[in-house]
């Protein structure tokens, strides 16, 4: 069987709603050019534990498919449609880009409220426009939003192209750390906070593993890397960034699991494309990468829990 966000979403949501004594929290992971081969259960030499004990759990889709870059990937989840409806099937949207999704479109967490969600939060990478406040994750539903606007920034210093894109809300942020871990602990505070009997939204889009490949030191002296450039320690710290990505997966988790949310609460993860090989992605055994709509540029990981 084959699956797409675009349908998924729904799916997902009327069969936990079905199943529930309550609505259910609804938390959406998306790793972002994470490749076929780059977790353990697909039996990469990258350590993912916590994803391969959720495949275990959950229910792995190991058909699931999405489009071969990050946009239109993030659109089709926001909006439930095919993104070359309303043009964004092609591209990314840059910092220097002034456009976004269509505001004719109506958004997940804009439909969600009318549900009764009341906390609604996105925590990570929004890429899907900010040229405009009509853009903006607070514009589209969204109750409270941690993380940046564009792909590609540094992990440490949270720079894009010389210019600060970390934020909270609509104004900038300064937070020190590393990205991944910040978006985190933003995530577990989140989940702290929430209420008993009102059910949420935690949508949280990782940076992680898109380059520039930066890990942070422990990470990577599980696999004998540095952060110095080179081909030779392209995997090795793709590696520690990916098993990162994991440890902070598992901090979610767990935190719903010490607020007694587990059983209600609807996880699901998945890549937003294919891995990219030139970046120290994997998809073997599937043909092709990130940027192609070969297998291993649109087939990804996936795991419903």
């Amino acid at each position: 069987m084959f699956y797409r966000p675009a349908a998924l979403v729904a799916l997902l949501f009327l069969t936990a709603l079905a199943s529930a004594t309550s609505p259910p929290n609804i938390v959406i992971v998306v790793a972002d050019d994470l490749g076929w081969n780059d977790v353990g259960y697909h039996g990469s030499e990258i350590r993912t534990p916590r994803l391969d004990s959720l495949a275990r759990e959950g229910v792995e889709f190991d058909r699931f498919y999405v489009c071969p870059i990050c946009t239109p990937t993030r659109a089709g989840l926001m909006t439930g449609r095919y993104p070359h409806r309303f043009g964004l099937r092609d591209t990314v949207i840059p910092p220097w880009r002034d456009y976004g999704l269509s505001t004719d479109e109506a958004c997940l967490p804009e439909l969600l409220a009318e549900a009764g969600y009341k906390r609604r939060a996105c925590i990570g990478k929004w890429h899907l426009g900010h040229s405009r406040r009509a853009y903006h994750p607070l514009s589209r539903g969204f109750t409270s939003f941690y993380g940046h606007y564009n792909g590609a920034l540094d992990y440490f210093t949270h720079l894009r192209e010389g210019e600060l894109d970390w934020h909270r809300g609509f104004e900038a942020s300064r937070d020190e750390g590393y990205s991944t871990t910040l978006l985190a602990d933003e995530a577990v505070r989140f989940i702290e906070a929430s209420d008993d009997a009102a059910p949420f939204l935690l949508y949280l889009p990782f940076n992680a593993p898109h380059a520039p490949l930066q890990a942070e030191p422990t990470a990577l002296a599980e696999y004998g890397a540095t952060n110095k450039p080179g081909r030779d320690a392209q995997r090795p710290t793709f590696s520690a960034m990916v098993t990162s990505l994991d440890t902070a997966i598992g901090r979610v988790l767990d935190s719903l699991e010490e607020r007694g949310f587990t059983d209600n609460t609807l996880v699901w993860f998945f890549s937003d494309n294919g891995g990219e090989v030139k970046q120290g992605g994997n998809n073997k055994p599937l043909r092709g990468a990130k940027h192609t709509v070969w297998e291993g540029g649109v087939r990804v990981p996936a795991i419903v829990r």
